[in-house]
């Protein structure tokens, strides 16, 4: 049992390593979170916000994660293009661009009240 266990980690870290090297938008999803976290420790942010920052920067990785998943499915499907994938792809992407509008607007509440 805990063999099977091991092998799991070690698959979804094989997935996390290979998303971190093939996609650009995850790289940038990540240097962005880290100079969240800066912020948020130089800015000395309540324990309740910092909790939330990092709510939204795990949320939006595992969102973009799953935004990779679905575009690697569909190439994998057919790597013409097809309206129908396109429209996947599409939609997929526009779960993390929802999600970035909205999780910028609450850090900007959080962060920008205290440069003032």
């Amino acid at each position: 049992m805990i063999k099977r266990h091991t092998i799991s980690f070690k698959n979804a870290f094989n997935g996390l390593f290979w998303t971190l090297k093939t996609q650009p938008n995850y790289r940038i999803h990540l240097f962005l979170s880290c100079f969240s976290l800066f912020l948020s420790w130089y800015l000395k942010i309540s324990y309740f916000e910092f909790l939330i920052i990092i709510m939204l920067i795990t949320i939006g990785l595992v969102i973009e994660t799953i935004n990779t998943t679905i575009e690697a499915t569909t190439d994998a499907i057919d790597k013409k293009w097809r309206e129908d994938l396109k429209i996947v792809k599409d939609v997929a992407a526009a779960s993390m661009l929802i999600f970035a509008i909205g999780s910028s607007i609450i850090a900007a509440i959080i962060f920008i009240p205290k440069f003032f």
